[in-house]
């Protein structure tokens, strides 16, 4: 009996890994509150529970509706991204701001900290628990490990194509861990600026980039294309995000308890971050887990 390929680890195994090492780095560069990650865990998990309660209940209609890959199911995805994440995402920010929390100079951590539950948690973590589970009870050779392998293998035989066929679909899924962190980081920017500068239009900026789901449907229909378009708007996201802070005349200080001290919007962000969805495994999530760079 054929397991799963070791190949398959990679991704999520990077997505955890790049997740964990830009906070340690923006931790070493510039203060992170641990706080912060608690904040983002309650915008993001919120957005995720009404996603999945939404979809739950008018995701097979909405593809019935509008067809598996068209505009009217790619907005489907985008508005919710739109207004369940960015937007709970700003009015968590806008809490915190009030509440001395965070500050202008948490933009960046904010926003690495939503990337952090996104990629390094529900597309990382996860993944490689549910990973180990199925390559153990395969390897054991029982009665379960059949039934696991005929489950898995229905579903979704690319889990056991030899890693020649299998290593180009990984890499650009973690190419789009990559783009999902940008994007994240970007928005969570923005929001924290829209949130502590009282400038609505900060948030605008933010809004739209959740629109960036809406291409989730397309991916099948050119894979390469797809990631490479993902990760040219995580670019423009981050640009977008940067020359907002750079065009900031104001000096905004961070909320007490800050490792940092008082910095210049600009100064809050003045390095390239490195670092939405795996889009072979999005398009399934987006009527369970998730519907997601």
């Amino acid at each position: 009996m054929q397991n799963i390929d070791p190949v398959l680890f990679l991704e999520p195994v990077m997505a955890v890994l790049m997740s964990a090492a830009g906070i340690i780095y923006w931790r070493r560069r510039r203060g992170f509150k641990r706080a912060l990650l608690l904040l983002a865990l309650v915008a993001y998990a919120g957005a995720i529970m009404a996603k999945v309660a939404i979809q739950a209940a008018s995701f097979p209609a909405a593809q019935s509706f509008f067809g598996p890959a068209s505009l009217g199911l790619g907005l489907y995805f985008g508005l919710q991204t739109v207004f369940l994440e960015v937007g709970l995402a700003y009015l968590v920010a806008s809490l915190s701001v009030k509440r001395a929390v965070a500050g202008a100079s948490d933009g960046v951590g904010y926003g690495l900290s939503l990337a952090f539950w996104e990629n390094g948690v529900l597309l990382g973590a996860l993944p490689i628990l549910n990973l180990t589970v199925t390559y153990m009870l395969i390897a054991s050779g029982s009665s379960l490990g059949q039934t696991v392998y005929t489950t898995v293998y229905n579903a979704d035989p690319t889990y056991f194509q030899p890693p020649s066929v299998i290593l180009w679909s990984v890499l650009l899924g973690t190419l789009e861990r990559l783009s999902s962190m940008l994007i994240h980081v970007a928005w969570g920017v923005l929001v924290v600026l829209a949130a502590a500068s009282g400038r609505k239009r900060y948030l605008a900026y933010a809004l739209p980039m959740g629109l960036v789901d809406a291409l989730v449907p397309f991916a099948s229909l050119n894979m390469n294309l797809f990631e490479a378009g993902i990760f040219l708007i995580s670019l423009g996201c981050v640009a977008v995000a940067w020359l907002s802070l750079r065009q900031s005349s104001a000096l905004l200080t961070a909320g007490p308890g800050s490792q940092t001290a008082p910095v210049s919007a600009a100064g809050a962000f003045s390095v390239s971050p490195q670092g939405t969805r795996s889009a072979r495994q999005s398009y399934r999530s987006e009527s369970t887990a998730e519907h997601s760079c």
